[in-house]
Parts: C-alpha cells; structure tokens; sequence
C-alpha cells in the first residue's frame, strides 16, 4: 500500500506534467529513465528518491518544495465561500483550461479573467 506522501508527491508531478503539456515519455527522458518508472511514480506506487524528485522539480521547471506543497492542507478549499473539490486539479480538464488560458497573450488573459470573474459574480 502506498504511503499518502508518495501518492501526493505523485498527484503533483502529474499535476504539473499535465499542466505544462509534457507527456510521461518526455519527462522519462529528460530524466533518464522509463516511461513506466514516471507511471509508477504517478501513482504513488514507488517512492520516488530525493535525487530523482530533484531531476524531475528541474525538468518541470519548479523546485522541489512543489511537490510537497498542499500536503499539510487540513481544510477543504474555497473560492468566494463555495467548497472547490479537492481533487480539481487531478481533472484533466481543468489542467487543460489552465494550460490554454496561460499560452493567450497576457493582454487577451487579464481580459478573459475579469470575464470569469463578473461571470461567476452573476452566478
């Protein structure tokens, strides 16, 4: 049975992978190893070693405090009073919509966010 760190540790490599398009193959070579190593990972079914978290934080571009981050979250997270699920940012979806609104042009962005934000207002 996998320890609740090394599945968070690989919730938030996912997480990030996803969010910054990069595939499990991708990463298994900028890292040096197999595909089915990062998939292993992922699932918090190996523990991934301080080194190897290092050399995956610099492939992604984060440090590794990133992969720990949330892990001391006892309360459930809410946006303007209302509860946002805990697992949001394990749904694909949402990763995508994070990924898409970052590559708009920062001008076109900050738009669409004040668009959300008088949208979800109405809501």
């Amino acid at each position: 049975m996998a320890h609740k760190v090394d599945e968070h540790v690989g919730k938030r490599i996912r997480q990030r992978r996803w969010l910054i398009g990069m595939t499990q193959q991708k990463l298994a070579e900028l890292v040096g190893i197999k595909f089915q190593q990062i998939q292993k990972y992922e699932t918090g079914a190996n523990r991934v070693s301080a080194s190897r978290l290092w050399d995956i934080g610099e492939a992604m571009d984060v440090k590794v405090s990133f992969f720990f981050e949330g892990m001391d979250c006892a309360k459930v997270p809410q946006v303007s009073g209302r509860p946002v699920p805990g697992d949001l940012l394990e749904d694909k979806e949402a990763m995508d919509l994070v990924r898409s609104y970052y590559a708009i042009p920062k001008n076109q962005r900050r738009r669409l966010f004040e668009l959300a934000r008088v949208l979800s207002d109405v809501a």
